[in-house]
């Protein structure tokens, strides 16, 4: 009876290694061809009755590896191949991607770069097929880190990001020349920032969801600056309204203009206190 258990509990531990068959070769310690029950065969160095050296190895799934073999596992340098038409170059660990390599995807996107337990982690290179580029830091497969983030139309963030978006402190100049600098959550600008406009303009101050909200200044090229209140990218609250020539309107704002209850003082003394619409004083 015990000496049943111990062969049950043999074939179940061993079950690949009992019923593979060497169809070619020395499958010990030399050159040899293995086919295994479920249909993979690995063609190539043998040590000690173990994968050892240069081989390849074929799965059922279509998928190939060529390359090192140690432990009876992939490790080294090595080639895979897969069904979809993507395929890995570069170094491998316990029979997972790991160390420097490079992916290149059926759809002519490109990875080049470190790898941990199977995943892009470290420093990489990610070229996508329509020209977007990322260089920079990676964790579990995703964009986490500082990096650089070039877009195909020009565009080009550069600073922090987690979880596979930008996050965190950044900066991004836009084709046109415009600038923001500031901070990020998942991909939009939120928090605090200054946007600087190519004819001049700039604004400081709160964002939400990549629009000015909350407390912010903006600066006109012709000298006049707004300071106050701000909703979905518009002046919107209570605010200040300060003319090159002195002149200064204290009040509330809605949809960009003057709008509700607010007083207009002038250099010349002269005060206008109401409710405004437009601009205007109404009453």
């Amino acid at each position: 009876m015990k000496r049943l258990l111990i062969l049950i509990v043999f074939l179940f531990i061993f079950p690949l290694e009992c019923n593979a068959d060497c169809i070619s070769g020395d499958c010990s310690n030399g050159q040899g061809t293995m086919i295994y029950p479920d249909g993979t065969k690995y063609a190539g160095e043998w040590k000690d009755n173990e994968m050892v050296g240069q081989g390849t190895f074929t799965f059922v799934n279509g998928e190939t590896y060529v390359g090192q073999f140690k432990y009876g596992k992939r490790n080294g340098q090595g080639i895979g191949t897969y069904p979809d038409d993507t395929k890995y170059v570069g170094q491998y660990k316990d029979d997972r991607r790991h160390g420097q390599g490079t992916f290149t995807f059926a759809d002519g996107d490109e990875y080049v770069g470190q790898y941990k337990d199977g995943k892009m982690d470290g420093e990489g290179t990610y070229t996508f097929a329509d020209g977007t580029s990322y260089v920079g830091q990676w964790k579990d497969d995703k964009r986490d880190g500082k990096g650089t983030y070039t877009f195909a139309n020009g565009e080009i963030y550069v600073g922090q990001f987690i979880n596979g978006k930008r996050s965190g402190q950044g900066t991004a100049t836009y084709p046109d020349d415009t600038r923001y600098i500031g901070e990020y959550k998942d991909d939009r600008r939120n928090g605090r920032g200054t946007v600087t406009y190519p004819d001049g303009t700039k604004y400081v101050g709160q964002y939400k969801d990549d629009k000015r909200e909350g407390q912010g200044s903006m600066t006109y090229p012709n000298g006049d600056k707004y300071a106050g209140q701000w909703k979905d990218d518009k002046m919107d609250g209570r605010g200040t309204m300060t003319y090159p020539g002195g002149n200064k309107y204290v009040g509330e704002f809605k949809d960009d203009e003057i709008n509700g209850q607010g007083t207009a003082t002038f250099t010349d003394g002269t005060k206008y206190a109401g409710q405004w619409k437009n601009g205007e004083l109404i009453k």
